[in-house]
């Protein structure tokens, strides 16, 4: 089910991960993550008009990350902290002010879910928000981690289909996430619903 609304104080914009290691050409590419970009700049812009909060998360992981292969992981070396890959994507129109949620920045723990921050949550209701809007990547991966938790701990989740993409390392794997998801509770929504709506 889709449901197109219009945000509203008490709801908050969350960019899962717009990393260029995770982008065409980068350590870890997840296929078209760079088409997601104009999508979330759009929202960004829309958030932002109305003063809404912002937070954008990203990888921040030591050399030593146990995800990584070399370590007995199963991804290749990305968004090691302070490295170019590791840094937003140039294109992505982020705001002052937009808040930045580390994850994965000890070397154990897979850093999927921007709860991993005990921090996140603390300023989540520091703002008093209620309702995330989710985009960015992967679907299947940190986005569906940081959904999962967000509705685990009592927040209304709506995830921007337009706004995301998948690894699908093994094919299938972001429409499984998208319906596991909407199992546990999550909204479905386009950017071009809330803006044009």
């Amino acid at each position: 089910m889709r449901a197109n609304t219009q945000p509203k104080r008490g709801d908050a914009l969350l960019i899962v991960d717009m990393q260029r290691d995770f982008m065409p050409g980068g350590a870890l590419p997840v296929p078209h993550a760079d088409q997601l970009v104009p999508v979330i700049n759009r929202c960004l812009r829309y958030f932002t008009e109305r003063t809404l909060p912002l937070f954008a998360s990203r990888d921040w992981h030591p050399p030593g990350h146990a995800s990584f292969a070399v370590n007995g992981g199963p991804w290749p070396v990305h968004c090691v902290q302070g490295s170019p890959g590791a840094e937003f994507v140039s294109d992505l129109l982020l705001p002052p002010g937009t808040i930045v949620v580390d994850k994965g920045a000890s070397e154990t723990g897979e850093g999927y879910s921007a709860f991993e921050n005990p921090r996140f949550l603390e300023q989540l209701h520091e703002l008093d928000v209620h309702c995330l809007w989710v985009c960015g990547v992967a679907t299947d991966y940190c986005v569906r981690a940081t959904v999962l938790d967000a509705l685990r701990h009592g927040f209304h989740v709506r995830l921007l289909w337009d706004g995301v993409a998948a690894v699908d390392a093994q094919p299938g794997d972001g429409e499984r996430a998208i319906e596991e998801m909407m199992q546990a509770g999550a909204a479905i929504c386009t950017s071009e619903g809330i803006i044009h709506a």
